[in-house]
């Protein structure tokens, strides 16, 4: 996730110190109205990343009303998890700004220092930042742990696109959807494929697809100017698979119909990638799974404690075998063994990548219960197999999540009340 927050960073949160709010309302997103000076503040900041991408900037009107669109899905989702009980903390926020300034070499005073001298308020800056993270924590909640593949899917995926072959196609793509509603009435249908028919003929006049997409698109990237980067094929959405290795370099595909909607994809370039050797991560962990007599603030408890013992000096291998609750492991000291990508669910594997050689984690929580982590070795093993196998399995992952967010979006949108203020 941190990618996300210095990717706003350094695109700059146009929120200007000093700068008078507008109190004019211009839409109601169920309860919650949303204000002009919301919609100018994203505005601003979206015409910044349009200007940087060196794009043509679609006309005022029509550029407004997708930032509209996307600031009203910001607040539904603002919504949902707040029903959902999800918050962050001011120490989570906190670490996240630190890792932020980190990665631009400044310290958190620096950083703030910074910000402010470039005219931009600290106090909305983290506010920003702290919705974000509050945003990647519901679509985790709600769409990524959800996620399941199975093994007859990777057996699947290996027999079908040959990725043992040592090296795989991968694709750099742009995208529209004109997007339709679920359960859609014919004339919401019509709607639709007239927004198509004006999509089509400015691409025949030879407007640019990133421009079009920048204007017109319903997608999650539409104001990135359709922009999807770079994915291998078993990366792509399930009803892309077959179209984009037929196309050319700079050809856009005919429309594509899905249940959310039409689609466009414009191949950009494409290029083939070797297959790597395999990075492998031995680590040790101590588990206390919560119950009907174990809390989960009991549960963490107790591992805060023993995290403790262990930075005074206590041996991790002999407190994982009289307290971890995963008997497999505690047997052996809590060790896990070596570990290739994709072997651990995503929540424990996420903290395992981010800990350097010989660092001991926080007490954190994954679907099995709360966990203390160390790492004890890192190593690179040809294994093209295994290594096979977990991209395999990595990719279809991705691509689930991908149409699950995009599906669950479309129905968190088509369900909420929202009406318009704007003359």
């Amino acid at each position: 996730m941190i990618k996300l927050y210095v990717y706003v960073l350094l695109l700059g949160v146009s929120m200007l110190a000093n700068a008078e709010p507008l109190d004019r309302i211009i839409a109601v997103a169920n309860d919650e109205v949303i204000l002009e000076s919301e919609l100018m503040d994203m505005e601003r900041t979206i015409r910044q990343q349009i200007r940087q991408r060196g794009a043509a900037m679609p006309p005022s009107d029509v550029l407004r009303q997708q930032v509209l669109e996307r600031l009203i899905l910001k607040h539904l989702q603002l919504q949902q998890a707040a029903r959902n009980g999800i918050r962050v903390g001011d120490d989570s926020l906190n670490e996240t700004l630190r890792k932020v300034a980190g990665n631009n070499n400044m310290t958190l005073r620096d950083f703030r220092d910074v910000l402010e001298n470039d005219g931009y308020d600290y106090a909305d800056f983290r506010e920003s930042i702290r919705h974000e993270m509050i945003i990647g924590r519901l679509r985790k909640n709600q769409v990524e742990d959800k996620v399941v593949v199975s093994d007859r899917e990777v057996d699947n995926f290996l027999a079908t696109r040959s990725v043992q072959s040592g090296g795989e196609e991968t694709y750099h793509l742009l995208h529209i959807l004109i997007s339709v509603p679920d359960a859609a009435l014919p004339q919401q249908v019509q709607a639709s494929q007239m927004r198509l028919a004006t999509v089509q003929r400015a691409l025949d006049e030879g407007t640019s697809f990133s421009e079009v997409a920048t204007s017109y698109s319903d997608g999650q990237n539409a104001l990135e100017g359709g922009d999807l980067g770079w994915r291998k094929q078993g990366e792509l959405p399930s009803i892309f698979i077959e179209v984009v290795p037929a196309l050319g370099m700079g050809d856009v595909s005919q429309v594509i119909r899905s249940g959310s909607g039409f689609h466009l994809i414009k191949l950009v370039e494409k290029r083939s990638d070797e297959i790597h050797l395999v990075k492998q991560t031995k680590a040790s962990h101590i588990l206390v799974k919560t119950n009907e007599l174990v809390t989960d603030e009991q549960a963490k408890q107790r591992l805060e404690q023993l995290r403790e013992r262990i930075l005074a000096g206590e041996n991790f291998a002999e407190l994982a075998r009289a307290h971890s609750d995963d008997p497999g492991s505690a047997i052996e000291g809590g060790s896990l063994g070596w570990a290739s990508p994709g072997a651990m669910v995503p929540e424990f594997e996420e903290q395992m990548d981010a800990l350097d050689l010989g660092e001991m984690s926080a007490v954190f929580k994954s679907r099995f219960g709360w966990h203390l982590l160390l790492v004890e070795d890192r190593r690179e093993e040809d294994m093209a197999e295994e290594f096979n196998r977990a991209q395999a399995r990595k990719q279809i992952r991705q691509r689930k999540i991908e149409e699950q967010l995009e599906s669950w979006l479309r129905q968190l949108r088509d369900e909420a009340y929202v009406e318009y203020r704007e003359p």
